[in-house]
């Protein structure tokens, strides 16, 4: 089960001496073809690594034929010398592949401000050439993992076609993207228009709702590539609803390993004027860090959730608000309801709903809880 699971598709994951720890930190994935369509979406943090200015252009003309990647050091606010580093990267990829530089994505994670030795980047990428194979997706992910305790893969069949895919992330969690790097793969026959519309779709309602902490990265990037290898072309519908789940897998995986969480939270808000409000107020109660901590002491505080409702500009009568968790309903018409001591937080997960009774209208934000174990890791994270 990897991103080399479906036709076409070649991987490895190699070590080059990034990580202090010796792991793996070199990734390269390559599309055999016959088709070598492709789409991207990136962060929307204006500060950009180098490898996401690199990459913003080489996937502009919808095709990729590589993506390379290493964990170790996010290669941003490094100067040009970074930006070079990134630049002869690709052309390594490129020259060992026999295709140019610019059908190559370069993708980088790990601590802002850490240039990475080009040296032993260019080293890992000629190892990583030579391990290609199409059993070695798991090698890959393993290569992208940061803070992640587990790697991530996902494969979803289709009806004699497939997607695979891997991701890394596990704290920075906020769109757009979450940080986090994912690479997915597709041996349908799916040209590069359709396959950004059905990659905007699927981002828009997986990774894009994932906010863990309300921090957003400077180096997010996810890619598909299409191998068209099945010779099977997928209807847009099925295709489009095929992404989404093994972009939602995924973003729930990303969730789950959240640094030092103890809880994961998927709020949903009902009734709302439209899905935009739908998504704020769910975003606005996800990024409280009073309704996060409360969850963390298992304290179902759902006063939290209405005062978090009431910063946004969202459609609804402060006084007729209804709240549930985990499906007891501790607040009807902005009032005490069902006793909060029948809410059990004992569990990983939690489920908030919320009924603006102001539309037609829903959208699901997942988050985590606020924890000792995160501010932990966080606090020492350059260190």
């Amino acid at each position: 089960m990897s991103i080399t699971t479906p036709a076409g598709f070649r991987a490895s994951g190699v070590a080059a001496g990034l990580k202090s720890t010796g792991a793996r930190d070199v990734a390269l994935v390559v599309n055999d073809g016959p088709r070598h369509d492709s789409a991207s979406v990136f962060t929307a943090n204006r500060c950009k690594a180098n490898p996401v200015l690199w990459s913003e252009e080489a996937a502009r003309d919808g095709v990729v034929r590589a993506i390379v990647l290493n964990s170790g050091g996010a290669n941003c606010y490094t100067g040009p010398d970074g930006f070079q580093t990134t630049h002869a990267v690709a052309e390594r990829v490129a020259g060992h592949l026999g295709i140019g530089a610019v059908d190559v994505v370069v993708c980088s994670t790990g601590l802002i401000g850490l240039a990475n030795d080009r040296d032993a980047v260019l080293a890992g990428v000629d190892a990583a050439y030579a391990g290609l194979a199409p059993d070695r997706g798991a090698d890959a992910a393993e290569a992208i993992m940061t803070t992640d305790s587990v790697s991530k893969q996902v494969v979803v069949e289709g009806a004699g076609w497939s997607i695979g895919g891997m991701a890394k992330g596990a704290g920075m969690l906020a769109p757009q993207l979450a940080t986090m790097l994912v690479v997915l793969t597709t041996d349908a026959v799916v040209d590069a228009a359709e396959l950004d519309a059905a990659l905007r779709s699927a981002t828009r309602v997986s990774f894009d709702r994932l906010d863990s902490d309300g921090c957003m990265s400077t180096n997010d990037t996810v890619s598909v590539m299409a191998s068209g290898a099945s010779g099977i072309t997928p209807t847009t519908d099925d295709f489009t609803d095929a992404l989404t789940r093994a972009c939602t897998d995924l973003a729930m995986q990303l969730l789950a390993d959240a640094e030092g969480a103890g809880h994961e939270i998927a709020i949903t808000v009902l009734g709302a004027a439209s899905e935009d409000e739908a998504v704020e107020v769910g975003r606005s109660v996800a990024r409280s860090n009073l309704f996060k901590t409360a969850v963390f002491g298992n304290d179902p505080n759902w006063g939290r959730v209405l005062a978090s409702i009431g910063t946004t500009g969202a459609a609804f009568d402060p006084a007729d608000l209804d709240v549930a968790m985990n499906g007891v309903w501790v607040c009807r018409r902005s009032t005490p309801a069902e006793d909060p001591a029948k809410v059990d937080l004992s569990g990983r997960e939690v489920s908030v709903t919320i009924d603006l009774k102001a539309g037609p209208a829903r959208a699901t934000v997942w988050t985590n809880d606020l924890t000792h174990a995160y501010v932990h890791e966080n606090s020492a994270y350059s260190s």
